[in-house]
């Protein structure tokens, strides 16, 4: 499935740029070892985020995953469910505003925005990167300071809420009432976004659980409301490739012009509908066909398609990992 470019709009790559001037570099390095640490030790990314050189750091070096994830499960959303056209988004736990960029460009008639996040550190930055970022966010944004686990009594719901690497920050505890927070804040849809990790999947899965019981229609990445068919040491997640820009590599000390961000996602929607399969894997391509690995309606399921099936195997051969399928190739429909 084509979708939107993984890489940062290039007016905020540009605002994020602007503030590098007269920045010490080895202040930007410090911070992002730091973060890096942060993240290893599973440690609220708040922890490491003190300042405004931590804030940009972060912009440096994890905000182009978060928003290349986010942007590919947003992008995914609109694909399958085009007749959602969200008019009010907001960010929960929102960093520097990833998810309010990658739903910007998703759907360019967004029409407000608010973003919350305990972080002074972040919010200020964000701040200034959406005055600098020229007309990619709505005219009508809102920045709230809150904890995720202490938000504010809704006074109406927003067609979508995204919390994106939010959760995974977390307790367990605390997540069965955040859940339910965040439901009660999606008039349309509630799209969460983590690290594509076995605890962030099993996490999920019981977030899952939990909005399937408050009446959620679960419509990606699952094709069915079903348990989930993946046994360990397998687990639900998909990847995506996006640029490194030069700053990047620098802080970060990497050679590779890209990286891969694997991520797990969940989809839930007040009213949706949802397709015949979902491809789990990378597709394996050799001389003879392809394989498929799906999770279906009706379980787990893998399949071969001959390239002398020109059929079957044409209808299917570009399709990729994470891309839905409306019919399962054997099936007459």
């Amino acid at each position: 499935m084509s979708g939107p470019s993984p890489a940062l709009p290039a007016a905020l790559a540009a605002a994020i740029e602007a503030q590098l001037e007269r920045r010490p570099r080895k202040a930007l390095a410090e911070s992002a070892l730091r973060l890096s640490e942060t993240y290893r030790a599973r440690k609220p990314t708040s922890d490491a985020i003190r300042d405004e050189t931590d804030a940009l750091a972060y912009a440096l070096t994890r905000m182009p995953a978060t928003y290349a994830a986010v942007v590919t499960a947003l992008g995914r959303l609109a694909a399958e469910q085009p007749a959602f056209r969200p008019a009010s988004l907001l960010d929960v736990g929102c960093g520097l505003g990833a998810a309010a960029y990658a739903a910007s460009a998703v759907w360019p008639g967004l029409g407000a925005v608010e973003m919350v996040d305990r972080s002074r550190a972040f919010l200020a930055l964000a701040e200034s990167l959406a005055d600098r970022s020229g007309p990619i966010l709505p005219a009508r944004i809102r920045i709230t300071r809150a904890d995720l686990t202490r938000l504010p009594e809704p006074q109406t719901a927003d067609d979508l809420v995204v919390a994106a690497y939010a959760l995974t920050e977390l307790a367990d505890g605390d997540l069965p009432r955040v859940t339910a927070s965040l439901w009660a804040r999606a008039g349309g849809a509630l799209v969460i976004v983590e690290p594509g990790t076995p605890r962030d999947h099993m996490r999920l899965l019981g977030v899952r659980d939990q909005l399937i019981r408050e009446g959620a229609r679960i419509v990606a990445p699952c094709p069915h409301a079903g348990p989930c068919p993946l046994a360990a040491p397998d687990w639900c997640h998909f990847s995506v490739r996006l640029p490194r820009s030069r700053e990047h590599k620098l802080l970060k000390g990497a050679a590779a012009p890209f990286e891969d961000e694997k991520f797990s996602y969940l989809i839930a929607m007040r009213a949706g509908e949802t397709e015949a399969a979902r491809i789990l894997a990378p597709v394996r391509h050799s001389k003879a066909g392809i394989t498929l690995k799906l999770c279906t309606t009706v379980g787990l399921r893998e399949i071969f398609l001959p390239k002398r099936d020109k059929a079957r195997y044409e209808g299917t051969r570009k399709k990729d990992w994470g891309d839905v399928l409306a019919a399962l190739p054997e099936d007459p429909a």
